[in-house]
């Protein structure tokens, strides 16, 4: 079985293509600048990359469908593609966000669409991309089923304590207002590989996925039991430009101090604030760090305030969980930051997690950096959220 994994951008197309039985890699690939006159530029290009050969092409691509369809086409060409027919293809698979009433994993059909239409103003980065592009996959790729694999399956395990907001309960059963958590298939992954590495199933780990979008989740014996994301994305920790965990009673302050009504307020708080606002360097961490060291003050203060969630949280999961067996970093800042990961566990030697120095600053790919007294392990690890929802989509399709 053969699972084409898509990760859409509005304007963007990315794949990796996994061979199931052989539970690998097979390639990957994509197209930017989809849909834009830009695409008749020689600076877009598709690209695929197949047992370490990488081909480029220019070409322009109207839409996503025939951004799938050109990629299939490299990757079946007779002589350099790794499929015989693009029928080898058992389903395209995609990391869903937010589908509020729908979770799990699901074949995609109008419902599963309209589920997720309905938290369009959760999810307003994600969903609308990917549903347009799904309807699209519909109606020009009719013989290629599709499977979407929600980012809040993986939380569905939370207690109830923990999943439940201090608000009458008949919001959360009648509109469905609570947690949900998200970057599960990277937690999942985490878990999973986290298992592997330690050999054993019954472990305590909290998974710091730190990039753009972050998160955190506390993980028992394989299953999550608690996540610093909420109803939607834009909570928990301070994201790149999204604001992350804030009073909701600002927003009447804020519409009334700049005049804009509540769509454009929850706009500035989705695009103009967590780490970009705060800094007033740009949204990277790596530029924010560079200011930082250079003295710039507000620099400076947006990484405090982004290790001080990270912190907040951690401490939180090490309560809930008793303690823990791993602390995993992961995700683009989790797995390239060093400085991050040091002030995140800075003078935690009385709970056990003690950083090898040494080993945090030469970490690459996969790589333990706890010291040997430490009681907890503390591991850097790139996730594979893709590889997560190729499985998922897998299991559905060969238990039905």
């Amino acid at each position: 079985m053969k699972i084409l994994v898509a990760n859409l951008g509005s304007t963007s197309f990315k794949y990796r293509l996994f061979d199931m039985a052989a539970n690998r890699q097979l390639a990957r690939g994509g197209i930017e600048r989809i849909g834009s006159p830009e695409s008749l530029c020689p600076q877009s290009k598709c690209t695929v990359e197949i047992d370490g050969r990488k081909q480029e092409k220019t070409l322009r691509v109207p839409d996503h469908a025939e951004a799938v369809r050109q990629c299939l086409a490299q990757l079946t060409d007779a002589g350099t593609g790794c499929l015989k027919s693009a029928t080898e293809v058992s389903a395209i698979a995609f990391k869903a966000v937010h589908g509020g009433r729908i979770s799990g994993v699901q074949r995609i059909d109008a419902d599963v669409l309209c589920a997720m239409e309905e938290m369009n103003t959760v999810a307003p980065a994600h969903n609308p991309p990917y549903i347009a592009a799904m309807r699209q996959f519909m109606e020009k790729l009719p013989e290629i089923p599709l499977v979407a694999a929600f980012e809040t399956d993986f939380h569905q395990t939370i207690p109830e304590r923990n999943r439940y907001f201090a608000v009458p309960l008949e919001w959360a059963e009648n509109w469905l207002i609570r947690r949900y958590g998200f970057h599960g298939a990277s937690h999942r992954y985490i878990a999973t590989r986290t298992a592997e590495l330690l050999g054993r199933g019954d472990l305590r780990i909290i998974s710091c996925h730190l990039g753009g979008s972050s998160s955190l989740c506390a993980i028992r014996d394989g299953k999550s039991v608690a996540t610093s994301m909420g109803y939607s994305a834009q909570s928990g920790l301070p994201q790149n430009n999204r604001v992350g965990d804030i009073d909701p009673f600002v927003l009447p302050t804020l519409m009334e101090k700049t005049g804009k009504p509540l769509d454009e307020a929850l706009d500035m708080l989705a695009n103009e604030c967590g780490l970009l606002g705060l800094s007033g360097v740009g949204a990277d961490l790596r530029d924010i760090a560079e200011a930082a060291e250079k003295g710039n003050a507000r620099a400076k203060l947006a990484l405090e305030v982004y290790v001080a969630s990270i912190r907040h949280y951690l401490g939180a999961y090490l309560v809930e969980l008793g303690g823990a067996d791993a602390i995993v970093f992961t995700g683009g800042i989790g797995e390239n930051r060093p400085a991050i990961r040091t002030a995140a566990l800075e003078n935690l030697k009385e709970l056990g997690i003690v950083l090898d120095e040494k080993a945090n600053a030469a970490a690459k790919d996969e790589a333990k950096v706890s010291a040997a007294k430490s009681r907890v392990q503390v591991w850097v690890m790139p996730t594979n959220e893709e590889l997560v929802v190729a499985r998922l989509a897998a299991k559905l399709l060969s238990e039905t």
